[in-house]
């Protein structure tokens, strides 16, 4: 019988990139810095921002979203890598049910009984992903209606669909400075992250560092500079505690399930799996090991349990973030003790208020230029998933006229959308589960041609 020593030096030899594999073990210290610089690598923090800034919450209650999101993210983070999937992945907050969250708010008349609408509808949507990864449906869904041409097609809409919000409602009209101010902060910050990036691709050892942490250097930098512009409020930094409670469920929030808001996010959960799906395959191929289908059925249940910690927390659908997969491949450490270790970072970052606070006192303009950058990498990935599908005739449709409606619904007039009935604007609320349905039907129905 082969021992585990022996199987672990098998395995490096099949792995060479790899310094240290999923399985062995790291030291305490080691796993901590190491988890460490995951978490700084990850965006965790610009969904609650956005998801605050854009239906209007105020400050006490962004704080609070922050908060709770970090809490979840790290859960979620632990029940994958540790207990479900079992492979180096960290969670966090998805971007895909962003337009879906806004739009069942607003029809759910917004404040509380907007949140609670939200909350319970991606409580239920939880559990049938659940349900899906413990019989294996799942994986038969994303085998037959979601080939790789409708799968890139989806991620590239997801991209598409957030970057008017990010020019727009971050930039062009964030709160609290001038345009002109708010376009040289957003460049400053988007200047910046690709100026560490790139340090980070040309010195490949020296320059890790800067790649690693280019989401935090360009945020610094354009904070510093919205400080010297004077349009940095650090007030409600001072005024918040270092450590305190997040909401608890039933007494500071609670759940509404509303079978139209329940419809639309059981849609995005399937987009939201999709992609994940994506996520676990990069990784897969980082750590050269092929993912089989019981992997890939109890990281759906994982999945699905985190969604559900998240809804509890008060927090959004949490996904597997590919960020860590270039992570891993630039040091070349998937152990996943160090993902726990990200995924404690995570819980103790979600009880600090005042982190939460530093978070959201950000400018939108500084958020604004890292996240177009963001939507642009997203849409990126969609075509790179489908660069090695033929385009024919068929395919262009299904990926053009998915593409236009994602335009068409994000510029959609809020006058025309709110006159329409509560169920459609449920969807078209989402750009992206509605391009995303017309993606896959477009595939099954167009024949092919050769």
């Amino acid at each position: 019988m082969e021992t585990q020593n022996n199987k672990l030096t098998k395995d490096k030899i099949n792995t060479p990139h790899l310094t240290v594999l999923p399985d062995e073990k790291v030291s305490f210290g080691q796993s901590a810095l190491l988890g460490l610089q995951h978490v700084m690598a990850m965006d965790v923090y610009v969904v609650p921002f956005l998801i605050a800034m854009l239906i209007g919450l105020q400050s006490g209650q962004s704080t609070a979203l922050i908060q709770s999101t970090f809490i979840a993210a790290g859960i979620a983070t632990i029940v994958q890598t540790y207990f479900c999937m079992k492979l180096p992945i960290a969670q966090g907050p998805s971007y895909v049910p962003l337009g879906a969250i806004v739009g069942i708010y607003a029809a759910s008349g917004g404040g509380d009984l907007g949140w609670s609408s939200v909350l319970g509808a991606s409580l239920i949507g939880a559990i049938l992903v659940i349900i899906l990864g413990f019989t294996g449906v799942f994986n038969k869904i994303v085998k037959a209606f979601i080939p790789p041409i409708v799968g890139g097609t989806i991620i590239f809409v997801v991209g598409l669909s957030l970057m008017p919000v990010g020019l727009s409602d971050n930039i062009y009209n964030g709160a609290g400075a001038t345009i002109n101010q708010n376009i040289y902060l957003a460049l400053i910050s988007a200047v910046v992250l690709i100026i560490c990036v790139m340090l980070g691709s040309l010195f490949r050892k020296k320059g890790r560092v800067f790649r690693i942490t280019s989401v935090i250097i360009a945020l610094i930098a354009g904070s510093v500079a919205a400080k010297l512009m004077g349009v940095l409020d650090l007030s409600a930094v001072s005024q918040a505690k270092w450590f305190s409670m997040p909401q608890i469920p039933f007494a500071d929030f609670g759940f509404t399930f509303n079978i139209s808001a329940i419809i639309t996010m059981i849609i995005i959960y399937i987009v939201l799996m999709a992609e994940t799906t994506g996520t676990w395959f990069a990784v897969s191929n980082v750590i050269d090991k092929p993912l089989t289908d019981k992997q890939i059925n109890r990281g759906v249940i994982g999945e699905g349990i985190g969604c559900f910690i998240a809804s509890l927390l008060g927090s959004t659908p949490v996904t597997g973030y590919s960020t860590n997969a270039g992570v891993i491949s630039i040091t070349g450490i998937a152990s996943r003790r160090v993902f726990v270790a990200a995924g404690a970072w995570f819980v103790l970052f979600g009880f600090s208020g005042k982190l939460a606070a530093l978070i959201s006192a950000i400018p939108s303009a500084v958020i604004g230029g890292v996240f177009v950058i963001v939507c642009g990498i997203i849409a990126i990935s969609g075509l790179q998933v489908m660069k090695n599908e033929r385009i024919g005739e068929k395919e262009m449709y299904v990926i053009a006229v998915p593409m236009i409606l994602t335009l068409a619904l994000t510029l959609l007039p809020d006058d025309f959308l709110y006159s329409l009935p509560s169920t459609v604007q449920y969807l078209f609320g989402s750009p992206v589960a509605t391009a995303a349905i017309v993606a896959i039907v477009l595939n099954k129905l167009l024949p092919s041609i050769k």
